[in-house]
């Protein structure tokens, strides 16, 4: 995933919020992606006429969206500690000072995306 790949180099350039932030990014667009395959859809609503009557879809926020990923009881019993590193995760945090995140942070949420989506992946339908 090119957004992954591109936390990486912030993170070898010491940009430790941004890096932070993309990981947390990529999460939300794998979850989205893999709500789009529990139900079939062609793509995730974008506008607000798509949002209508999918209000609750219309979120960044991480439990939300792996709660409507269908694979939450599997994340939850089998990632505890993983999903727990990433969970806290959301856009309003772009707006932070630069070094809100530290180094350790953001090279954790870097292997807890990783480990994270492996699993994703794995386990599509």
């Amino acid at each position: 995933m090119e957004t992954l790949a591109d936390a990486e180099v912030l993170l070898r350039h010491q940009r430790w919020k941004g890096a932070y932030y993309l990981c947390g990014y990529v999460v939300e667009i794998a979850l989205k992606e893999r709500i789009c395959e529990t139900l079939d859809w062609l793509e995730y609503p974008e506008t607000n006429r798509e949002f209508e009557a999918l209000s609750s879809f219309r979120t960044h926020d991480l439990d939300m969206l792996l709660r409507l990923s269908g694979i939450e009881r599997q994340v939850r019993e089998q990632m505890t500690g993983t999903w727990a590193g990433i969970r806290d995760w959301n856009p309003k945090l772009r707006y932070g000072a630069p070094d809100v995140q530290s180094e350790d942070k953001a090279r954790t949420m870097l292997t807890r995306t990783k480990v994270f989506l492996e699993a994703l992946w794995i386990n599509k339908p």
